[in-house]
Order: structure tokens, then sequence, then C-alpha cells
């Protein structure tokens, strides 16, 4: 499998990543739980070393498979994951965009535990959110690097301005937009 830097602060990667979503949201019902741990580590296998999730995923549900079947191979793979939305425990639902500084913080914990890491490869913003300075975003998330919890950060469908202020901030490591088929 070839690789890729991402970044200038040596994040390597495998040229292809593994998406893991549709496992447990979005596409359709939830896949069988044991058949999607046995794909990523077959991926893994394959030579990918990089997976990409969300705790708007399920939500939660995502980021625990992913962490359940990367486990054996902490410091072989990179974990992408991405916060930015308030989710209603009530209806396991997100409700809007919320990447406030407090909030981020909080969900970087949550997500660590999911993941079963001790820092996050690469913490994206999911959605650039219009109520918080983006400044203020990549602060938050300079100060989780700082703390050790997150090791790079990323934007998620953000446009040119947006980088820019936010890498005056706060390096971007990583843009992430959709390309689909669909």
């Amino acid at each position: 499998m070839k690789k890729r830097m991402l970044g200038k602060n040596n994040l390597e990667v495998s040229a292809i990543g593994l998406g893991c979503m549709g496992m447990s949201f979005g596409y359709g019902p939830p896949a069988d739980k044991q058949e999607m741990i046995t794909l990523i580590r077959q991926a893994v296998e394959h030579g990918i070393t990089f997976f990409d999730t969300a705790e708007v995923y399920g939500p939660f549900t995502n980021e625990a498979l992913v962490g359940e079947a990367l486990a054996p191979f902490k410091g072989e793979v990179v974990i992408a994951t991405k916060f930015g939305f308030t989710i209603d425990l009530q209806q396991m639902k997100h409700t809007g965009l919320n990447s406030r500084p407090e909030n981020i913080k909080r969900v970087a914990e949550a997500s660590l535990k999911r993941l079963q890491v001790d820092a996050i490869d690469l913490y994206y913003q999911h959605r650039v959110d219009p109520e918080v300075p983006i400044e203020e975003v990549a602060g938050a998330v300079g100060d989780l690097i700082k703390e050790g919890k997150v090791k790079h950060f990323g934007l998620s469908e953000a446009g040119a301005n947006t980088i820019r202020r936010a890498h005056a901030v706060q390096p971007v490591t990583a843009l992430q937009s959709e390309y689909s088929l669909f």
C-alpha cells in the first residue's frame, strides 16, 4: 500500500483510507458488529492504516466500533474522528452545530474513551459552525494538542478563507471534502 504525508507534521497514512460511517450509520440499518470488526481488521492486514469516524455516527456507536476493532493495532494505524454537533441523548440524533470550545474539549474526552486511545490522531471540525469564530475552534483544538489529547487538526467542508484563518491559529493538517459517486 502506498503511503501519503498529510500536512507538514509527519502524519503518514495509507493512500487509501477506510471511512467507517456506513458500518453503523447513514446508509440503512447498522451492519453486524462482528462482521465490521473483521472487515476493519482485514483492512489493516491489507495495508490500510487510515480510518475515519465521528462522534455523530450512530451517534457514538461508530467510534466505539472503530475503537474496539483497532485496539490491537495501537501505534500502527491513524484514527480520524470529528466533532461539532449537539447530540440529543434522548432521541440519539444531532440537533444542530456546536463547536464552542468547551464542547470540543468535552466531546474529545468521550471520543478518547470510545476509541480506546490516549490521543486522537486527527481531530476534524465536522462542519463549520457560523456561531463560533474559527479562531476559537482552532485554539481549542490547539489546547488539546498541547495537552497531548490530540495530535493533528483537520477541517471538513471548509472554505479557503476559513482554512487560512484557522491555520493562522493552529496548523491545519488535513481537509476533508465530500467526494462521492452518489
